[in-house]
């Protein structure tokens, strides 16, 4: 029976018993912050079981896509090493949700397992919560299971929760007898070792309780059912496996890595590396699918160390270039039926994953090589413990997290420094704080936390209305800081990206200047400063007016309306991996984080362009519906911001009427609660004017309307005209005019000068250097052969005025030394780096000396092999500098 033929029978099983078979959720589960990963079916029905949501259905059955790789349910150290741990597998389960419960779960299991699935009862052992003398009652009297046949064990293996809060109960699974074959001794016994002859394959939860923050728990509504059993681990007994590797989609693909790699496959040790990839390949794949990209934080930072994990891997299988990606495709065959994201996904995937590839191995070989040189220093000192300090060096020089240099390590049968590698960590971060500290001090005003504590929320007005007039439930602060609660408010509160709104607030005998609306718990907290009166006046249950700046809150609308028009068009042009990550609409411009893994072309930025100017010439209305039903918004495709909450009504905003592109109407739906235009013509010329990098797979896109957008045509105009005034010639001939002088430029350039006709901007642009994240920075390191400095100082100048953060170091080499720059941009120099300081790094190390101010410093050396070195540790130098 294969897999496909496996999980069909499971499904078809519950249906026939009243079950609703349902889709996977999403292995990354985008509303539900306590989730870095799914790591069991019941993940999609958690709010079910809490009883804060109710279904149109009692019984469910799914197969869930989980991944186990951090926090609480954490098998990455095992992959690989144990015939059965995986960090992706896919969980099949039955729920009920207040309906059956012990008896028809165990019942309906047990006849699964040994008539659909033809299993011996001989075989099998079930174990049950020590406490629950209901469960061990059901299986020896209702089942038939001898008595000796069924084990009771503690909290630790018979008890589960879904993780430190949620649902949670006693359980009981159902254990494979593998044989004492596979026996770890005579002492072996279920319950009292963890070896591989006793294969845990089914897991029935008693959903009891809700366990919550303090450790407490509660009993739920109704007494639910949810259970889990490993595909995997079945499929390896149905088939008669000694390993779930060895299962028909598993060992498929291992022997794709075997062909890719040209590296047999050994069942044994030697067959680790290609385990590893395997299961990392289906982590990776799915998590992408479903809107995951590896990155520096959070859920992000798992998938970059699973990715670095199977690249190390395929280096033991003397990989040195990109390989991963390339066996995408096999999996897309194996499982794109019965999970069609991946399919839809396939280019994605593949590109993502060869981009980490491509970053990771610019500092594999140089990781692995040190690494190698510490061990053969260890081994002449006849010592086993790898020292903290080089291992801090794989980790802020190579990018080999910590656990991926403690995994090398006891390959060697060595032990890691954590006590001096965490020492090392702990005084980065404080590097970091204080960095980041002067960095607000510096830039940001930071305002007292108010100590108003009103209970009764502020009625928002402001969807309607400028003005209106309200009463003062809360006041506090002095003459210049000003803090004010009323009991409604036209002003909006920032959030969702979205700034606040300014204005007026007026009574008898004062008049306040808003400067910004913050809320709490519905609560709105005007911060304004006194323009005339006395403060002793602003009481509580005082009358007011309170008005809105209509010029500055229709700026604000005309950009955020056009950013969900953004994001459509993106969605469109881009593709339908581009999600919202993040925003910022304010009246001057729009500001849009999304995921991407490369850089958003400049013809896909003029589609775009174009499709958002399209609908707001056609002028078509903004419909805006309170209170939708979630699931119905999400059925009509709405989209939601990644790791945003949502209850279970939402608002809805919707422009249709959109262009064509491709062939497809572009339409705009997505749930948000801000302020919008009431007509996308109200929106005015819209213009993109930069695109760069904020981190690893999020692009940062900034655009312009209105008057925004009419100032910004404005100066180009005027320095256009400028510029064919300074040059002498008509607007018209002003292109020919300025290729002829770069032309002459060029010619008059020395023999050291550039070979004819390179343009080092478009070497990089084109993939030349080394691109990298470090921090919320992008760091671009790039050398070339005998250059001239004006021609590094000119691809430096062009760095500096892209958008997003960037710290670069642009060198040229030859028989007399090197000359570098290190260069910043304007956002981030002065204020977290200093490009003079991290030259001196690189200068130090390559012979020479130099210097210069915070965005901009000139340096060289003599010892140009080198010069890698010298990247290295300018790229460590800047980490340190903005504690990254």
């Amino acid at each position: 029976m294969r897999v496909a033929e496996i999980r069909k029978t499971f499904l078809e099983f519950f249906e026939k018993h009243g079950h609703t078979v349902l889709p996977s959720g999403p292995v990354a589960p985008q509303d539900d912050p306590t989730l870095l990963f799914a790591n069991a079916g019941m993940n999609q029905f958690k709010a079910v079981f809490t009883g804060k949501e109710v279904r149109d259905y009692t019984r469910a059955t799914t197969t869930q896509k989980c991944i186990r790789a951090g926090g609480k349910h954490n098998d990455l150290d095992n992959v690989g090493y144990t015939k059965r741990h995986l960090t992706f597998f896919e969980m099949l389960g039955n729920f009920s949700f207040g309906d059956y419960f012990k008896s028809e779960a165990c019942a309906w299991a047990w006849d699964l397992v040994t008539q659909g699935f033809g299993l011996d009862p001989k075989d099998l052992y079930v174990t049950v919560f020590e406490e629950d003398e209901e469960a061990r009652a059901i299986w020896r009297d209702e089942v038939g299971v001898p008595a000796d046949r069924i084990v009771g064990l503690g909290e630790k293996d018979n008890f589960w929760s879904m993780g430190d809060v949620g649902p949670c109960g006693p359980c009981s699974e159902i254990h494979f007898d593998l044989g004492e074959a596979h026996s770890c001794g005579s002492n072996c016994a279920l319950g009292v070792c963890d070896c591989d002859r006793w294969l845990e394959f089914w897991n029935l939860v008693f959903m009891q309780f809700e366990q919550h923050p303090d450790g407490s728990r509660t009993a739920l509504p109704k007494p639910s059912i949810d259970t889990g059993m490993g595909l995997e681990r079945i499929t390896q007994l149905l088939q008669k496996k000694d390993s779930v590797y060895e299962t028909d989609l598993l060992r498929g693909i291992i022997d794709r890595i075997a062909e890719v790699t040209g590296s047999p496959y050994e069942e044994g040790p030697l067959g680790t590396p290609h385990r590893v990839i395997a299961d990392h390949l289906r982590s990776l794949s799915f998590s992408i699918a479903d809107g995951a990209y590896p990155s520096n934080e959070d859920r992000g930072y798992v998938l970059r160390r699973i990715l670095r994990r199977a690249a190390r891997y395929g280096y033991q299988l003397g990989q040195e270039r990109p390989f991963i990606h390339r066996i995408v495709s096999h999996l897309v065959e194996e499982m794109g039926e019965a999970f069609p994201e991946l399919r839809a996904q396939q280019g994605l995937i593949e590109k993502l994953i060869q981009s980490e590839e491509e970053q990771f191995g610019r500092t594999l070989k140089q990781g692995m090589q040190r690494f190698e040189q510490e061990a053969r220093g260890m081994r002449d000192r006849k010592t086993s413990v790898f020292s903290g300090e080089a291992a801090f060096f794989l980790h802020d020089s190579c990018g080999f997290p910590i656990d991926l240099t403690e995994q090398m390590a006891r390959e060697h049968e060595f032990s890691v420094n954590r006590v001096q590698f965490d020492k090392l960590m702990d005084e980065q971060r404080v590097r970091s704080r204080a960095t980041k500290s002067f960095a607000a001090s510096a830039s940001t005003p930071v305002h007292a936390t108010s100590t108003l504590e009103v209970e009764r929320p502020t009625e928002f007005l402001g969807y309607g209305l400028l003005q209106a007039e309200g009463v003062i439930l809360g006041v506090e602060g002095s003459k210049e800081d000003v803090q004010v609660v009323l009991d409604r408010t036209p002003f909006y509160a920032e959030s969702g990206g979205q700034v606040a709104d300014t204005g007026v607030i007026e009574g008898d005998d004062f008049i306040l200047n808003v400067t910004d609306v913050q809320k709490k718990d519905g609560v709105f907290f005007h911060r304004a400063s006194l323009v005339s009166g006395k403060l002793d006046s602003i009481t509580e249950g005082a009358s007011i007016g309170a008005q809105v700046d209509p010029m500055r809150r229709a700026d604000i609308l005309r950009n955020h309306t056009a950013t969900h028009l953004f994001h459509a068009a993106l969605h469109s042009v881009v593709g339908t991996h581009v999600q919202q990550k993040g925003s910022l609409v304010s009246p001057e411009r729009l500001r849009f984080d999304v995921s991407h893994y490369e850089k958003i072309s400049p013809q896909q930025l003029a589609d775009a362009e174009g499709i958002v100017t399209e609908w707001v010439l056609r002028d078509v209305p903004v419909a805006i519906e309170q209170k939708v039903p979630i699931d119905e918004a999400r059925a009509r495709g709405a989209m939601a911001l990644f790791g945003e909450k949502y209850g279970d009504r939402v608002r809805v905003v919707s422009i249709f009427e959109g262009p064509l592109f491709a062939g497809e109407a572009v339409r705009s739906i997505e749930l948000c609660g801000g302020i919008h235009c009431e007509r996308t013509g109200e929106i005015g010329a819209f213009q993109v004017i930069g695109e760069g990098s904020v981190s690893s797979g999020v692009r940062r896109v900034e655009a312009l309307t209105g008057r925004g957008s009419h100032s910004r045509i404005r100066e180009d105009a005027d320095l256009i005209s400028s510029l064919a005034k300074r040059l002498k010639v008509r607007r018209e001939d002003l292109t020919d005019r300025i290729e002829n002088l770069l032309t002459e430029n060029k010619e008059l350039r020395d023999g050291k000068g550039a070979a004819p006709g390179r343009d080092c901007l478009v070497e990089l642009e084109g993939g030349h250097g080394d691109r990298d994240t470090v921090g919320d920075l992008e760091w671009v390191a790039a050398a070339w052969p005998e250059t001239p400095q004006d021609e590094l100082l000119r691809v430096g100048d062009a760095l500096k005025r892209r958008a997003g953060g960037r710290v670069f170091s642009l060198a040229s080499h030859g028989e007399d030394g090197v000359r570098f720059i290190v260069g910043a941009s304007d956002s981030v120099a002065n204020k977290r780096v200093h490009c003079g300081k991290i030259a001196g790094v690189g200068a130090k190390i390559l012979g020479g000396g130099g210097g210069g101010r915070p965005d901009l410093a000139q340096a060289g050396g003599k010892e140009a092999d080198k010069l890698p070195e010298a990247f290295a540790a300018m790229k460590s130098a800047l980490r340190d500098q903005i504690g990254a």
